[in-house]
């Protein structure tokens, strides 16, 4: 049996698990109010808000940690056995927080979580680079990303739904088992790397595989497998160093606004979980529309001929400046539905940038290090995250959200800042 455009539904897939991953992830930030409610009755705004963080905080730093651990599992194990590892052991961490009774059980179960469903980047990235040729691969991450903004713009109203038929333990149960199922599907079609797939018509396995070539460093005439150095060669280049800052500039951005979005809603606005769900999904939707708008502009400008320097800065650059002016432009939206839109522009900008931010481990190396690199940067970006999530309480103290906002347009230009000073020339690398 052969199937056409095999790639299409792996990436597919992948983009499902995302949408189950952030799913997973934003129940507890939707629920908080409510379980906050059951679980300690006496405290006041300023506790509940600290222990939200401090919940949160754990959740990002086991992130981070289990980015650089997932990173190496799947260069170990391999994508298909590396995502079932990481959905199923997310989707059992989901289920358990229906039994958490106090802030210390949530905490162990977010950090369970938070290892098992950082798999999901560092396995994107890589079944990016195994599946889909450089030309494509902006335009695949866009596919993958936009499972992000989906998850989150479902979870809002639909958890917010379940929340008038079903307790919040018996909401992380059902939302536990989406993973379980999408294991079967998965563990079907993927069953190897293009190369030595069945199923994968001879055409599209030699398009993938060609068009995945694009170093010669024995400069014998024929393209090679590539570049593919040791840990301390690969933070020996200034290029990867561009990478991580990248990352760890853009990524506190995103999870400012999906830790914070429903906090925000509530305390400006005074809004409820279920008002909340009729808001809170809108800036998903620019999410979505930017992961596209910034893969199909990247596969746009190739086909024009543009490089791949040209193309990656071009949109990065593009994504940063969109953001620029909608993060200060929170400083007074008016009404919340001014305020949603603003987000939905910077989550769109968000999106259009992060996208080619996470192909470039493939367009500067190949092989195991792309994995490798992805994981490191993945890392970097949830510490950085998790620094100003411990912040936020702080920040916010008085009730305005904007020298928050403020600190996400300096690390908009601190990406700028990154691409062009560290990455000169965004090609592959070569052996020094």
């Amino acid at each position: 049996m052969k199937i056409k455009g095999l790639r299409w539904w792996v990436v597919s897939l992948i983009a499902l698990a995302t949408v189950i991953n952030y799913i997973d992830r934003t129940s507890f930030n939707i629920l908080w109010p409510e379980i906050f409610k059951e679980l300690y009755p006496d405290m006041d705004l300023t506790g509940h808000k600290q222990l939200y963080t401090n919940v949160s905080i754990v959740f990002l730093l086991s992130y981070a940690f289990g980015q650089a651990i997932f990173g190496k599992i799947f260069d170990w194990i391999g994508t298909r056995l590396g995502f079932a590892l990481s959905i199923g052991v997310w989707s059992i961490a989901t289920v358990l927080h229906a039994f958490a009774r106090g802030v210390i059980s949530f905490s162990i179960f977010r950090s369970i979580l938070g290892i098992a469903e950082a798999g999901n980047w560092p396995g994107a990235a890589k079944g990016n680079a195994e599946w889909f040729p450089t030309k494509e691969r902006a335009f695949a991450q866009g596919i993958f990303n936009s499972g992000a903004a989906i998850g989150g713009m479902i979870a809002f109203p639909i958890i917010s739904l379940m929340s008038v038929y079903f307790s919040w333990q018996w909401i992380f149960i059902i939302i536990g088992i989406l993973g379980f199922l999408w294991l079967i599907p998965w563990l079907y079609l993927v069953k190897s790397p293009p190369k030595e797939h069945p199923w994968l018509t001879e055409e599209e396995k030699e398009y993938i595989l060609s068009g995945q070539r694009n170093q010669d460093l024995d400069e014998d005439g024929v393209l090679d497998d590539g570049y593919n150095p040791p840990m301390g060669k690969l933070l020996g280049h200034k290029e990867s160093w561009g990478v991580i800052i990248a990352s760890a500039a853009i990524d506190p951005i995103w999870w400012l606004f999906v830790f914070w979005i429903p906090g925000y809603l509530m305390e400006v606005y005074g809004m409820d979980v279920k008002s909340v769900g009729i808001y809170a999904w809108v800036p998903y939707v620019g999410a979505m529309v930017g992961a596209w708008f910034g893969g199909l502009l990247a596969q746009n400008r190739l086909k024009a001929s543009w490089s791949i320097n040209k193309t990656r800065k071009f949109v990065i650059l593009l994504g940063c400046v969109i953001m620029l002016p909608a993060l200060l432009g929170l400083a007074d939206p008016g009404g919340p539905v001014n305020a949603v839109i603003i987000m939905a522009v910077i989550l769109f900008g968000f999106q259009t940038a992060i996208g080619n931010i996470q192909t470039l481990p493939s367009d500067f190396y190949s092989g195991k290090t792309v994995g490798t690199l992805s994981g490191i940067a993945g890392m970097a970006a949830k510490l950085m995250g998790g620094f100003l999530l411990y912040f936020i309480p702080w920040l916010t103290a008085d009730g305005v959200y904007f020298p928050a906002f403020v600190i996400g347009a300096g690390l908009a230009v601190l990406v700028i800042l990154a691409v062009l000073i560290l990455c000169p020339r965004i090609e592959a690398l070569k052996p020094e």
